[in-house]
């Protein structure tokens, strides 16, 4: 199925606060028939990515961060162990995560292999 199914027929800004928030009006027809007409979208841009494995030590490399939406949601500390990760920002995906591996665990990466793309949130958010 392609996007010219879809027929936008306005766009409107919501937030340009820290990402894009936008409201789209539009046209598209579900399988069971009903049409879809409006959806808010939180444009973030690309990220990526990298779980690092240490040879030596046999484990999993991770980082931990504070994340206010998981403090909303109920987690008192609003931090979370992830894998090390940042926004593209117009940088070559392995090019950014090298960078990030290294701001945030430490581990100077040099060999990076993608192994598969995936969408976060994908009824909402564009990343």
């Amino acid at each position: 199925m392609s996007a010219s199914h879809v027929k936008i027929e306005k766009e409107e800004i919501l937030s340009d606060d820290w990402y894009v928030l936008k409201k789209t009006t539009f046209q598209h027809k579900r399988s069971n028939g009903e049409w879809q007409t409006s959806r808010e979208t939180y444009d973030r841009g690309n990220g990526a990515t990298i779980l690092l494995y240490n040879l030596q030590h046999r484990t999993v490399v991770l980082t931990q961060q504070f994340r206010y939406p998981t403090n909303v949601n109920g987690n008192a500390t609003g931090e979370l162990i992830e894998t090390a990760a940042g926004l593209l920002d117009n940088i070559d995906p392995a090019e950014r995560i090298r960078q990030e591996a290294e701001e945030e665990t430490g581990y100077r990466v040099t060999n990076v292999s993608p192994v598969f793309e995936a969408f976060m949130s994908p009824g909402s958010v564009t990343e």
